[in-house]
């Protein structure tokens, strides 16, 4: 979800008044032509109100008809448009700003199924054991087939503190499954930063107003607690199960490893309409090398950083396709505090190439495997045997200094340190191997 709000919002009502201003002789005959046939059309939906209002079988409130007629128009549209009422578009705001309340979801809808995009890290849900992919399929028992996303978010909705039960239907699961997820307050951490021997893991979850400014300063203590740039062997971006957000955001964390070229450009329906947004000088980690790890779950903004990225050649892409959305919805304020949220245009990657639907492709394909049964895990290895081990084996010639000792054994505790990672985090563990190749064939 990315979006403009207010600026947006006057560009396209000035945009209006220009078009209106300089309209030909011929273009006003053809929007004569047009007129009735859309007047009559205004004057059918009148006459459908009119009948609903005075004859269906109950009171009806005319406010909620017309709110379901808005949402209508926007739903059949794509499933990224849709109408905001005043409290979903305060509900929009507040997680942009990174705290809101709910299960930690994101969801599209797919030929009338919810399906899940991804869990946010740390939340309900992704505690739960909701997976990117996932279709909820019922919600305390009621079926969520026929409903808009919009009735489907609302009936998820609850207080803090409170039970849902979830039906999930998983692609690889013969039965439909429930799942107990107990509402809390989402405060997403946009930015979390570790190290991982001379490697920085930069774990972004969300694109919200804090990513940037997280992800900078968090950038700088790693640095200056492995002793300064020098020391940096690289580092790892990863946007796995990252919905997007704000494209400002996306477009800062782009131009955080980029000295220049374009980042990514809008087309929206008028020939010659959009925007293109380039880099500027300054790479914060100096030219070392990156990868960066996506999967289904990397969407929108996540999409933009990738591709970009991947398309400069700055960082080596590591995962699996990522989900495709390549549209942007602008945020117009309506009278009486509501909103809609409008599929204005689609995004393009600095070689030219829309991923709408397509997703970005990672260079190394890498899945993430299914973890091993305990009894399979417990299962003993047999114990290997080296040269070291051999009754009257030749000692080695070269005598090492305790600081050369000292440095294998530091290498070999990290390479076993990478090895146990496999089994937690497989595709991080193959992202660590490619930045030690490159770094190894960079000379450090």
């Amino acid at each position: 979800m990315m979006t403009k709000f207010a600026l947006a919002s006057l560009g396209g009502v000035l945009g209006g008044v220009l078009i209106a201003m300089n309209v030909t002789g011929p273009l006003l005959a053809q929007e004569r032509q047009q007129a009735p046939n859309v007047y009559e059309q205004l004057d059918l939906f009148g006459n459908v109100f009119e009948r609903i209002r005075n004859e269906y079988v109950e009171d009806v409130d005319t406010s909620d008809l017309i709110a379901a007629a808005i949402n209508g128009m926007l739903t059949s549209l794509d499933p990224h448009s849709s109408y905001l009422p005043p409290e979903d578009f305060d509900d929009m705001r507040t997680q942009t700003r990174g705290s809101f309340g709910g299960l930690g979801i994101e969801v599209t809808q797919e030929e009338g199924f919810i399906k899940v995009v991804t869990p946010m890290d740390d939340t309900p849900a992704d505690k739960a054991g909701v997976e990117p992919g996932d279709l909820i399929t019922h919600v305390d028992g009621e079926p969520l087939l026929g409903m808009t996303l919009a009735e489907a978010v609302e009936l998820m909705r609850g207080p803090v503190g409170s039970e849902i039960i979830v039906t999930i239907a998983r692609e690889g699961v013969s039965e439909p499954f429930d799942l107990s997820i107990i509402r809390d307050t989402i405060r997403l951490q946009a930015v979390r930063v570790r190290t991982e021997g001379d490697t920085v893991i930069l774990r972004l979850t969300t694109f919200n107003e804090q990513t940037f400014p997280n992800l900078r300063d968090g950038l700088a203590e790693a640095v200056e607690e492995l002793g300064g740039i020098d020391e940096l062997g690289g580092v790892v971006l990863d946007l796995r199960n990252n919905p997007g957000g704000l494209l400002t955001q996306a477009v800062s964390v782009s131009d955080a490893f980029l000295e220049q070229g374009e980042i990514v450009s809008t087309r929206g329906r008028a020939e010659g309409e959009g925007e293109r947004y380039n880099a500027q000088a300054g790479d914060l980690i100096e030219g070392k090398p990156m990868v960066v790890l996506i999967n289904g779950g990397s969407a929108s903004a996540s999409e933009i950083v990738a591709g970009a990225l991947q398309d400069h050649r700055r960082a080596i892409i590591v995962g699996t396709r990522s989900f495709g959305k390549g549209s942007v919805q602008t945020v117009m304020p309506l009278r009486g505090d509501g909103a809609i949220r409008l599929t204005t245009s689609r995004y393009y990657t600095p070689s030219g190439r829309s991923i709408q639907a397509l997703g970005v492709s990672p260079d190394i394909l890498v899945e993430q495997p299914s973890r091993a049964p305990i009894e399979e895990a417990e299962t003993p290895t047999p114990n290997s045997r080296f040269e070291a081990d051999l009754r009257g084996r030749l000692d080695n010639g070269d005598n090492l200094s305790e600081e050369e000792q000292r440095q294998m054994e530091e290498e070999r505790a990290r390479v076993e340190e990478v090895a146990q990672l496999r089994e937690e985090d497989y595709q991080l563990a193959y992202a660590l191997d490619i930045l030690r190749g490159l770094t190894a064939l960079n000379g450090r």
